[in-house]
């Protein structure tokens, strides 16, 4: 059996180190931005690309691998868009749709149609779909313009001819060093040889050793022994590791994140005054209003409540009057992740000091792009960023990290197919 994988939605090939680690050719990537596709390419040099709109490149892709292979792909890895992925009011816009209310969906939630139809048309021996979690409760528009649950559109389409559910895995149960949550479905033809009923591998990891499982990779195991970094001019970058560097913060983000403690958010600081120090500030939270939509406290305190000095909180400035005012912000903001437990869920943002838990743990710093590159593991691989011996922008350093599967996840469920297949 040749072990050919088709990438789908591959932006840089970062999840598609998982398949080669264990001999699987990702001989197809497909993805709509021409600089992904570039760093694909980079790393996947055998491999051809289609960049453009899958609803276009379908077609072609079908052609280019019939044309070219005798066999059946192995596996189609399908990560489609998650950014419109939302449960958000299902069952209303499922009676709106009956009554003839039209709601508006997210274009993207449909680029699920081309890639079922790619599975349709070339048979693999498995295929593999990875986003959010809500992408079970999705709704989304079929070719006859009905309304269906996305899970269900795909078992519709694939009939009998494939088995498998889909399940939410959290990667750090895997030995990833990072929360995040994922919808894994993992579909195999049917007329598949020793019948198994477990597809998704077991978890390797959990928040405490057993033994059956190691504990949860932490950041104190991954990045404690790194070179300290500072948001400042002249100490925010390690000359010996090229991509240990972080963006400079303005000093009232460093005024804040610098009397933030570990695994607490600069929206709860408390008073620094030394004639004060009062430690008894209301913090920062949410809570339910009339309608039940959890919203952020509007009554959180800038200046302390017993001295009347100016919190090291966030805040921003009224253009017209000058006055501070506490900012607006989810309570992950502006938060020091902890030591002691996996990194929060990266994304794209991931080096804005106000994205969801992304403060270094006791340094005044977000994220250096080499620790997101563990973090992700993607360091054990090989991975280059380098386009015609240039590194690309930092920006699709991030993004392309942002955006990806961990590879070791891939790497586990690579293993795990290749042995129920023999």
């Amino acid at each position: 059996m040749a072990l050919n994988a088709i990438s789908l939605f591959s932006s840089s090939g970062i999840g598609d180190l998982g398949l080669k680690a264990n001999g699987i050719r990702s001989v197809i990537g497909c993805d709509i931005l021409q600089e992904r596709m570039n760093l694909f390419l980079k790393n996947y040099p055998e491999a051809t690309g289609f960049c453009g709109d899958i609803w276009v490149e379908k077609s072609r892709i079908i052609d280019f691998y019939n044309a070219t292979f005798t066999e059946p792909p192995f596996l189609i890895l399908a990560t489609p868009p998650c950014q419109g992925m939302s449960s958000n009011g299902m069952g209303t816009m499922l009676k709106n749709f009956r009554e003839g209310i039209r709601p508006e969906f997210d274009p993207r939630n449909r680029l699920i149609i081309p890639a079922v139809e790619i599975i349709k048309a070339l048979k693999p021996h498995w295929a593999v779909f990875e986003n959010v979690p809500n992408m079970v409760n999705t709704l989304i528009q079929d070719g006859e313009d009905s309304l269906i649950n996305i899970i269900d559109y795909i078992r519709r389409e694939l009939g009998d001819a494939y088995e498998g559910n889909p399940i939410v895995v959290d990667v750090a149960d895997y030995g990833v060093p990072q929360h995040r949550k994922r919808l894994i479905t993992i579909l195999r033809r049917t007329d598949s040889p020793n019948p198994s009923a477990q597809f998704m591998p077991e978890a390797t990891h959990g928040r405490e050793s057993t033994f059956f499982v190691d504990r949860w990779v932490t950041l104190r195991d991954v990045i404690s022994s790194l070179p300290p970094l500072a948001a400042e001019k002249g100490k925010n970058r390690d000359k010996n590791i090229p991509l240990h560097r972080v963006p400079i913060l303005d000093e009232k983000k460093l005024f804040w994140i610098s009397n933030t403690p570990e695994g607490e958010t600069a929206l709860n600081n408390q008073c620094i005054n030394p004639e004060c120090l009062f430690q008894g500030n209301q913090s920062h939270g949410t809570k339910h209003d009339q309608d039940g939509i959890n919203k952020a406290n509007t009554d959180t305190p800038l200046y302390c409540e017993k001295c009347g000095t100016l919190l090291p909180r966030p805040y921003t400035v009224d253009k017209t009057t000058g006055e501070k005012r506490f900012m607006k912000a989810f309570t992950s903001a502006y938060k020091r992740m902890s030591w002691d437990e996996p990194a929060s869920t990266l994304t794209q943002n991931f080096q804005y000091a106000c994205s969801d838990n992304k403060i270094h743990p006791s340094q005044n710093r977000v994220l250096s792009l080499y620790e997101a590159l563990v973090i992700q593991t993607i360091l054990p691989y090989d991975y280059s960023f380098e386009i015609n011996g240039k590194c690309v922008s930092d920006t699709l350093i991030r993004d392309s990290i942002g955006e990806s599967v961990p590879p070791l996840l891939i790497d586990h469920i690579a293993k795990s197919l290749i042995s129920i297949s023999k």
